[in-house]
């Protein structure tokens, strides 16, 4: 019920739960669909708790409990570290001994548990890649997506894949967050679009960033000028920025 519900919700509905409890299974859980709707634009209201994502007072609430998520994550893993230090010190095997005796159970909390945790990881940046993904799917092919996303993230960050993405949208797709057609094939933008996506992404994920910087950023991802050479030039860049805005990839500077 919940998964339909999802799905058939719409920019500017509103979720209508009788209490908190019949939406997560627990606090990150609750957090990370609330944050999804959010992204839709989809609105959130429980009868029984003093949460309205369309007011200010229910969009303070909704920080409040987002920060007692957080303390509760650092609490319980510092309790985890303490109890795995004392064990060694008794000199007792750490891990879940129902685990150890692939009791199918315990195997299935596990498993709900690391996707918890996979999407508490994805749902914590989706406001950008997710944004990205809407923009250029289906239209761009997955590499194409990639590399604009990659242009958008620090040097040392950790580069996006192909399949981390695809992984990432069909997760959202499945639960109704994000629409099935960013996974169809891709129409086949213009060949030399490539460059543009990705010299969008980085002017628009660092709009302070030179001509010079820039240059020096596409040499280091290895990426070839529309000649094929290696070195890059600041009017190379100016013109493919200019390009990107006539073809709506950018927004106008100013």
């Amino acid at each position: 019920m919940l998964r339909q519900a999802l799905r058939a919700v719409a920019p500017g509905d509103i979720l209508v739960v009788v209490r908190l409890d019949r939406l997560g299974r627990s606090l990150s859980h609750l957090l990370w669909l609330l944050e999804g709707l959010e992204t839709r634009g989809v609105h959130f209201r429980s009868l029984s708790d003093p949460i309205d994502t369309a007011s200010p007072q229910g969009k303070f609430t909704l920080q409040v409990l987002g920060a007692a998520a957080e303390l509760e994550r650092a609490l319980n893993h510092e309790r985890t570290r303490a109890g795995l230090a004392v064990a060694r010190t008794q000199g007792r095997v750490g891990g879940n001994p129902r685990l150890r005796a692939r009791d199918p159970e315990a195997i299935r909390q596990l498993a709900r548990q690391r996707d918890e945790a996979y999407f508490e990881r994805i749902n914590m940046a989706a406001d950008t890649w997710l944004q990205v993904v809407r923009g250029l799917r289906p239209q761009y092919p997955w590499q194409d997506v990639v590399r604009a996303l990659n242009a958008r993230i620090p040097a040392d960050g950790k580069p996006w894949t192909d399949y981390r993405l695809k992984t990432a949208v069909k997760r959202f797709v499945r639960d109704g967050l994000a629409e099935p057609g960013l996974l169809g094939p891709a129409t086949g933008g213009p060949a030399d679009d490539r460059l543009l996506v990705v010299i969008a992404g980085m002017r628009e994920a660092n709009p302070e960033m030179t001509l010079e910087a820039m240059c020096r950023r596409l040499e280091a991802m290895r990426e070839p000028t529309p000649r094929g050479r290696t070195s890059w030039h600041p009017s190379t860049v100016r013109a493919l920025l200019q390009r990107a805005q006539a073809r709506g990839l950018l927004a106008p500077a100013g």
